[in-house]
């Protein structure tokens, strides 16, 4: 199995939940590819499936119909293969909270079945700095250190694809730059990183490719500089020299002047900001500094999101 490429395909995988008889579909025709080695986003909003996704990829919910592999291996002929290839970092902070963190991993890595002279709870705890706490009670543990922990207990059978499901919700920015550069440092390792999260900047600096559903469908996928092509307005804004009244061959522009800086939108695909210049060379407008607005991935978020409510 060591020679697949894509360390999670799916295709065509349908399920379907029933509230009080009433059928919600909660994946539909869902198809993804996820390279080997990579670090792949699953964005969407709350309902969306991405949940769902990795509860079927965990074991945890039976698809109705489609296909799943993980690491080659098809998850309906070996399910209990297909798990010791992942690991699973859950959005809630399920821990007991009267065992250690030394405990809780090996407890986990004896579940896994892993010999003790394998097992690399002391490498770990070091890993997520937690070696301070590594006798401490779990209830003690701060917010933070309970997200580690999770990544460590699924980190305990040394697995190929690590799933992260919103792995630094909740947590302060200090603590979330942590989690970001273990992220990063396991990747570099050889690890498949699957990662679901509502903060789209996490999505744009940890993720190669990205793959946003909606209701249950996937709406778009690709690489990150390729989503953020899908952006074509941006603005630009210009710290003027005097007071000016906005000249009419600027209109198209939607103009805002506040305070002597001039914020001009335009559309990359019919024009550039040397054009924009040479229109306020023109009406003798003078600027001192200028201030240019790219567009990030939550734009493309909004925008693929609110044109694909319903249809993909």
């Amino acid at each position: 199995m060591s020679d697949y490429k894509y360390s999670i395909e799916a295709k065509s995988v349908n399920k379907v939940f029933y509230k009080k008889s009433l059928a919600v579909d909660a994946l539909i025709n869902f198809s993804i590819k996820i390279k080997k080695g990579t670090i792949h986003g699953l964005l969407g909003p709350n309902g969306a499936g991405k949940s769902t996704f990795i509860n079927i990829l965990g074991g945890l919910v039976k698809k109705n119909s489609g296909k799943v592999n993980i690491c080659g291996i098809n998850i309906d002929e070996n399910i209990k293969l297909s798990k010791f290839k992942i690991g699973i970092v859950p959005q809630e902070l399920n821990i007991d909270p009267f065992f250690s963190p030394a405990e809780l991993l090996e407890l986990q890595a004896g579940l896994y079945g892993v010999p003790k002279k394998k097992r690399k709870t002391e490498e770990i705890l070091e890993n997520l700095k937690l070696t301070d706490q590594r006798n401490a009670y779990a209830r003690t543990l701060s917010g933070g250190m309970r997200r580690r922990l999770l990544i460590g207990k699924a980190l305990v059978h040394d697995p190929e694809i690590i799933i992260l499901d919103e792995p630094t919700a909740g947590v302060d920015i200090e603590i979330r730059s942590s989690i970001w550069r273990y992220i990063k440092r396991i990747s570099k390792e050889g690890k498949t990183i699957c990662l679901t999260t509502h903060y789209l900047e996490e999505a744009e600096n940890l993720c190669d490719n990205i793959s946003i559903i909606n209701f249950g469908k996937k709406i778009i996928e690709g690489s990150k500089n390729d989503l953020l092509k899908i952006i074509s307005t941006k603005s630009v804004a210009f710290v003027l020299v005097d007071a000016i009244k906005i000249p009419d061959d600027l209109r198209e522009f939607d103009p805002v002047l506040t305070n002597n800086v001039l914020e001009l939108k335009y559309d990359k695909n019919k024009t550039n900001i040397k054009n924009i210049i040479d229109k306020l060379n023109k009406n003798k407008i003078e600027f001192k500094e200028i201030n240019t607005n790219e567009g990030d991935l939550e734009d493309v978020f909004k925008k693929v999101v609110k044109s694909n409510d319903t249809t993909i």
